[in-house]
Parts: structure tokens; sequence; C-alpha cells
């Protein structure tokens, strides 16, 4: 998530008892394993995020 730094305002990983897993962006809720009942996919939370920034967003800029 670091690469998108400059479009995220806040981003937030919610843990809980009896399993409780909520994935948060700007406020927005991308995923809920009480929702949907299941474990997030590997990848699923990354993709969930690139489509809630959209398709035009670059990656923040990194000097390496």
């Amino acid at each position: 998530m670091r690469n998108y730094q400059h479009v995220i305002e806040r981003f937030t990983l919610i843990t809980g008892s009896k399993g409780a897993f909520v994935f948060t962006v700007d406020g927005d809720v991308l995923f809920s394993k009480k929702d949907l009942g299941r474990h997030a996919e590997l990848g699923e939370l990354y993709t969930l995020f690139r489509q809630h920034i959209g398709p035009d967003v670059e990656p923040y800029p990194r000097n390496e």
C-alpha cells in the first residue's frame, strides 16, 4: 500500500474476537470476513484496493 500513499488518507485492518477481519480505505469497507463468511484470498485485498482507487491512479514514484 505504500506505493499508493499519495491517494490514501487512511487504511485500517480491524481484527477482533471471533475472527473478525475488516479492511477499510478512507472509511469505505472493502472487505469484511463477517459479511462474506470467509477469509480473504491471497492478493484479494490489493485487488479490491486497486478497484477502489481506479485504474488511472499510478503508483507513488520511488527512488531506489
